[in-house]
């Protein structure tokens, strides 16, 4: 090692010490916030079971005019869990800066020297373990109701989730830029973008039962293709599955979604606080 490089080493370490430093630091001032709101806290659980039983019921209805009534648990239970993580992503990012704004905070946050990356990524590790948890009596409860589940090819299936959840946190960071710059109508489009992609990712029952015009868009979409891989994976590709198409070009779709998308979400949201920042944005109601 030359000296030079052994002069870059400590600096670097400290680099990446601080900006641990900083993500532990801000997620925990995230779970202390989520705490303080206990009724809220205990209430997500209560959300799960309701979204359970409803779209239980509704994919029953499309399994049975779809003919894959056999092939339910999975598609449902399987398609629930990436559900959950787009909904809390869309909500928790967004909503969370916007809340910061709200508050008066996020501008003397972002005016410090304090890890920009780390501010997004500490809403996101928060979001990870408690989804994760909620995702878990979600299927036990859906297994209750539909039947043991088929759990084929563990493996592949655990690397097609880490990286559509990946490439779902690339969106949630896309979607705090907009929140930064819609404000208050981040709300509404919350709501808007997680019934389109309900739908268009056909998370509660097969792409079969979607007319011909909107599986034409669900394949423009790669968060379909993660949806459509990982339950087949772990269905053990019963005959129509995958729906969108063969499981080698699905792995390659959700392999580079996983990849790309944080970096895309993570610059678009980069722009749009630089732009926040400079125009006064960030301390406006």
């Amino acid at each position: 090692m030359t000296a030079i490089e052994r002069a870059a080493s400590p600096s670097r370490l400290t680099g990446a010490a601080a900006l641990f430093s900083s993500l532990l630091a801000m997620a925990r001032k995230e779970f202390t916030i989520m705490t303080r709101y206990p009724v809220e806290f205990v209430a997500s659980f209560g959300q799960v079971f309701a979204l359970v039983a409803i779209f239980t019921l509704a994919g029953l209805t499309f399994a049975d005019a779809s003919g894959e009534g056999g092939n339910f648990g999975g598609v449902v239970i399987y398609g629930f869990i990436l559900f959950m993580f787009l909904s809390d992503t869309l909500w928790t990012i967004g909503y969370n800066i916007r809340r910061e704004q709200k508050q008066g905070t996020l501008e003397a946050l972002y005016l410090s020297p304090a890890s920009k990356f780390a501010s997004l990524v500490s809403r996101v590790s928060n979001n990870l373990i408690w989804t994760s948890l909620l995702s878990l009596a979600g299927v036990g409860l859906m297994t209750a109701l539909v039947g043991k589940l088929p759990f084929a090819n563990p493996a592949l299936g655990l690397y097609l989730l880490g990286l559509s959840l990946s490439g779902t946190f690339g969106i949630g960071f896309a979607f705090a830029a907009i929140t930064l710059r819609v404000k208050e109508t981040g709300e509404t489009l919350a709501n808007v973008l997680q019934f389109v992609l309900l739908i268009l990712c056909a998370n509660f029952f097969p792409f079969a039962a979607l007319p011909a015009g909107l599986r034409a868009i669900s394949r423009v979409i790669p968060l379909a293709y993660g949806v459509d891989a990982f339950r087949s994976t772990l269905m053990g590709y019963p005959e129509g599955f995958p729906e969108l198409a063969s499981i080698g070009v699905e792995i390659v779709i959700v392999t580079v979604f996983g990849l790309l998308m944080p970096l895309i979400g993570y610059w678009a949201y980069r722009v749009a606080e630089d732009h926040e920042r400079r125009s006064g944005g960030l301390s406006e109601y």
